[in-house]
């Protein structure tokens, strides 16, 4: 199946970046948010983005403006009904994603495929809200953020997804893949095939790593600083566990950690109290100015 206009639920950190990477490969995109503003502020980052691609001279402003004009904003569930992709980038929530996806189902047309960009859900549990025919066509369909810089899909089957669905989302990371390498070179796009089970391949490493430093900090072996300079020099990471937390969101991390608490009933994967208490307290990392560190730094 040709993919070429894909409708994405969703236009927060995840949302507008998936947006941005299909529209830079001529999809026609409509980003979608209940509340037209939000959607719109969402187009506005992805201009953002590309202003400053321009700027770095990784694009030019006619290229630019190409771009943008293939992104709709819209509030209207309804305008999915000529989409070929559907893409879920909503809250780590099973009954949100669950009652979204039961009305993108009433609208969209039979041979739409539906991926969702869940981090640690099952995807069988999100496709039982769909009708049972559109079963085979729904898939996971897990980005990094940030989407344009990370260039990792992991695709996720559940058992009724069919061989079909399987080969257009790999047909479209390939085309995501030819336009990158053509473009600037950088380090390429790339599908990992993961089991339907709670937290998948990434967070199933991630987040008992991210789970022990701050268990650390809870227990004063360090501080924040210490703990995250010890991971980037003795581990060679980019960045360290509590920083990346805070890239990640507190709130979506504690989401994730439950999921996987609950999905594989296994201690390694409880939340730790801080990440309780500093979520409790509306300190959820970067996008709130307060997590683990406090931003800007």
């Amino acid at each position: 199946m040709s993919i070429e206009r894909v409708f994405v639920a969703g236009a927060g950190l995840m949302g507008h970046g998936i947006a941005q990477v299909h529209a830079v490969i001529g999809k026609q995109v409509t980003l979608y948010e209940p509340d037209l503003a939000r959607a719109g502020a969402g187009r506005d980052r992805i201009a953002g983005n590309l202003e400053r691609a321009v700027t770095r001279g990784q694009l030019d402003s006619v290229a630019r403006e190409a771009i943008l004009a293939r992104i709709t904003p819209t509030d209207r569930l309804a305008d999915v009904a000529d989409a070929d992709l559907v893409v879920e980038a909503v809250f780590e929530d099973l009954g949100v994603k669950q009652t979204l996806w039961a009305e993108l189902d009433r609208h969209a047309r039979p041979e739409a495929i539906f991926a969702s960009n869940t981090s640690s859900i099952a995807i069988a549990e999100l496709a039982a809200a769909v009708r049972e025919a559109r079963r085979p066509l729904f898939v996971g369909m897990h980005f990094f953020s940030p989407v344009p810089v990370m260039r990792l899909v992991e695709l996720i089957r559940s058992s009724t997804t069919d061989d079909a669905t399987e080969a257009a989302i790999r047909a479209l990371v390939a085309e995501l893949e030819a336009h990158g390498r053509e473009r600037d070179g950088v380090k390429p796009w790339v599908v990992i095939l993961s089991a339907d089970r709670p937290g998948f391949i990434v967070n199933r490493i991630l987040m008992p790593f991210l789970a022990e430093a701050m268990l650390a900090l809870e227990e004063g072996l360090g501080t924040a600083e210490d703990i995250d300079t010890g991971a980037k020099r003795g581990l060679n990471h980019p960045m360290g566990p509590l920083e990346l937390a805070d890239f990640i969101g507190l709130d979506v991390c504690l989401g994730v950690m439950r999921v996987l608490h609950s999905g594989l009933r296994d201690e390694r994967f409880a939340p730790p109290r801080i990440l309780d208490q500093l979520v409790a307290a509306g300190h959820l990392g970067q996008k709130s100015g307060r997590g683990f560190h406090t931003y800007p730094r």
